[in-house]
């Protein structure tokens, strides 16, 4: 529901602020997150995964667009593919063996040293979230191939 809510109101702001505050709050919410999920109370630790997801449809709901929309037409589907494949294989399988890593022992566990991991990580996407371009209002009249096409 709420990635419906996003992907309504994405026109008004583009696809670059929604990604760039889910980023930045879920850099944030790991610092909240684990203290939370130490209160073992089930109603806290619903609420705080259920906000966390929130950060996480900020960044996932405008995502196809945007990577998309970074490359011509040309290699649209291909540039995009392989970002998002090379990411899920580095990023996404490493993420977790690190952050386990991080963690500790359950005695003596390290929340602090993964929320500092995942608030890296979120500068680390909002760097690069503010370095590509906002391509929400960008005319595809600059791409080689419509260029080509239209000179046949």
């Amino acid at each position: 529901m709420a990635r419906r809510l996003i992907v309504r109101a994405r026109p008004s702001f583009g696809r670059s602020l929604p990604y760039f505050t889910g980023a930045l709050g879920a850099g944030i919410w790991g610092f909240v997150f684990f203290p939370l999920i130490d209160t073992g109370n089930q109603t806290v630790i619903a609420a705080a995964i259920f906000i966390g997801l929130i950060f996480t449809t900020l960044m996932y709901a405008p995502q196809a667009a945007m990577f998309s929309e970074l490359f011509g037409t040309s290699v649209r589907y291909s540039g995009a593919s392989l970002g998002y494949q090379l990411a899920s294989v580095f990023a996404g399988g490493l993420a977790p063996v690190i952050a386990v890593a991080l963690l500790g022992t359950v005695e003596e566990k390290n929340t602090i040293a993964v929320s500092i991991y995942l608030a890296v990580l979120a500068v680390i996407t909002i760097i690069a979230v503010i370095a590509a371009k906002e391509t929400a209002r960008t005319s595809l009249e600059h791409d080689r191939v419509l260029d080509e096409a239209t000179r046949n």
